[in-house]
């Protein structure tokens, strides 16, 4: 970085935070565990599959004495998508691994799992850890989504650590990543390499939490700026009063995203994935209640408005669900289906070949939509063979149907709703962002914390950080075996080890505080408008967490 802003160049200067036990034992901190643990399903399948690291106890630190520890070689790598905090979990991992024996070394690989297969590597030495203190990206070493999953990938692993002497990979991503971790711990037990794996909790999504995780990282710094980026809308179309926005916000398997920006920000409409699915709201319903809210509104003079739509929304529709999981079973790579659908080059084509293979609900639905949506659910898959439901314009298809909607009302009733839009897509704006105060030490802390999990000697565990909702004096620290979190899921046409997405609680306070609330914001102009992310000043504004976490541990 030949150059960097003023901002920035204050930000280098700030000093994260860690919990009590890490800062007066450091990464000596004695690990004490608990009681045994189980994975979250599928117990008998799992514990097969992780016979050596199944049941392992959670570990909470306590303070301990200082004692002389050996040097310690370590590979850390970013995997999966960017997220706020990165730099400041490798910067922890860093001054851990120094404060266990100066004599530690910390190699970066590059490009995510597949540096750690190809060997691709820097050492990371102070003056680059210090240039990426407390900033956003995963620009240091890079991040990428290459699967670890073959053994095959896993022996070049092996064979470029022990070339280094490294004896420990920390793997931070979110719970594919992790899923990764939990396998390769495994390898590296069966094959009695030495080898420990630990993992950290990464994903602005939020569905990577449980009772000992209680947050990812990058969740609070993402949703800030999102909620800034919907309340400088909202202030535009309180302004203009001619718009209706229709806003898109990332989060492809649970709504936690949506959730936390409508408590921020109070907007006139937001779905929530998940209630749509258990209610079985069907697409024309959605629709129907977002023209009543309209027509609504319009009758007061209010022809404006925000709506927030989760970017997974249309794998929780009812009819919609059994279709994408009949196009991800139908066209999965390496199934006959899947071969003669990628051998078309011609969209119509796909479209009619598609429209053969499928059930005839699914094939109904599939017809009824725009050629645009048809397209996009036929477009390239994602890493894992499924549809990449983020490149599906939810948002539009929402303005088109509504529009429809409200031409039919007004040459009904003989009225003029008027309904002029914008649509937006707010994801990749979030990712990289300066972390928040609480991103920076809650970050900080995970990595440092990896850390104290090596120097106890553990391997399959994932770094954990509690209480985060108190006040950094406040929070704990300590490590859960990845194997609790797993279940078995199908992906690619089988059955295979995950650890499992939390989804947005419907009778927890966080959505329940939303659905008070939700018919007062739709009336009205309820609007808040958060700002941007305040880095200095009273902690009350600069250290603030989530409304999401507040409410959830309140």
């Amino acid at each position: 970085m030949t150059q960097i802003s003023p901002l920035q160049k204050a930000r280098a200067s700030y000093v994260p935070k860690l919990p009590p036990v890490l800062n007066e034992s450091g990464p000596f901190a004695k690990a004490v565990p608990g009681e045994a643990t189980q994975s979250v399903a599928d117990q008998d399948a799992i514990k097969a599959l992780f016979p050596d690291t199944y049941g392992l106890p959670a570990i909470q630190f306590k303070n301990g004495p200082q004692h002389d520890a050996k040097p310690v070689n370590v590979a850390v790598i970013l995997s999966g998508g960017q997220a706020p905090g990165g730099h400041n979990v490798i910067a922890g991992l860093y001054d851990g691994l120094k404060a266990l024996n100066p004599a530690s070394k910390l190699y970066g690989f590059l490009g995510g799992p597949s540096g750690l297969i190809d060997n691709k590597y820097m050492a990371i030495d102070e003056d680059i850890v210090n240039a990426y203190r407390n900033t956003g990206g995963f620009d240091m070493i890079c991040s990428g989504r290459t699967k670890l999953e073959e053994p095959e990938q896993f022996d070049k692993v092996i064979a470029n650590c022990k070339a280094l002497g490294i004896t420990a990979i920390v793997i931070i991503g979110g719970d594919d990543s992790n899923t990764n971790a939990c396998v390769l711990a495994q390898y590296m037990i069966t094959k009695k390499t030495g080898i420990q794996v630990i993992g950290c909790p990464k994903t602005i999504d939020g569905d990577l939490k449980n009772e000992w995780i209680e947050v990812s990282f990058g969740f609070d710094t993402a949703t800030k700026v999102y909620s800034e980026l919907i309340g400088n809308i909202m202030r535009d179309a309180n302004s203009a009063r001619k718009y209706w926005h229709f806003i898109k916000l990332m989060g492809r398997s649970a709504s936690h995203i949506a959730l936390e920006c409508a408590l921020q920000t109070h907007p006139n409409a937001c779905i929530i994935s998940e209630e749509v699915e258990k209610k079985g709201t069907s697409l024309h319903d959605i629709v129907d209640k977002l023209t009543k809210v309209v027509i609504a509104r319009s009758a007061k003079k209010m022809d404006f408005g925000v709506v927030l739509i989760p970017e997974g929304l249309i794998e929780f529709i009812p009819e919609i669900k059994p279709l994408i999981k009949e196009l991800n079973e139908c066209l999965a790579e390496g199934t006959d289906l899947g071969k003669k659908f990628n051998a078309l080059t011609d969209m119509d084509a796909k479209i009619a070949f598609v429209v053969d293979h499928l059930s005839a609900s699914s094939a109904s639905v599939f017809k009824s939509f725009p050629s645009f949506v048809k397209a996009q659910l036929l477009g390239d898959r994602d890493p894992h063979g499924n549809v990449q439901v983020s490149r599906i314009e939810t948002e539009k298809l929402l303005i088109a149907m509504v529009e429809e909607n409200v031409k039919a009302h007004n040459k009904a009733n003989g009225t003029k709703v008027k309904f002029s839009t914008q649509a937006h897509f707010f994801g990749y704006e979030g990712r990289c962002a300066a972390p928040s105060n609480f991103d920076a030490d809650y970050c900080y802390s995970l990595g440092f914390n990896a850390s104290a999990l090596i120097g106890a000697g553990l391997t399959g565990y994932m770094s954990s950080v509690r209480n985060v909702a108190r006040p950094a004096n406040e929070w704990e620290a300590g490590g859960i075996p990845l194997t609790m979190m797993m279940n078995m899921e199908r992906r690619h046409g089988k059955d295979v080890p995950v650890i499992r997405k939390a989804l947005v609680e419907l009778d927890a306070a966080p959505f329940k505080t939303f659905a008070k609330h939700r018919d007062a914001w739709a009336e009205g102009v309820e609007f808040v408008y958060p700002g941007p992310i305040q880095y200095f000043g009273p902690a009350e504004v600069c250290d603030r967490t989530t409304m999401t976490l507040q409410l959830e541990r309140a």
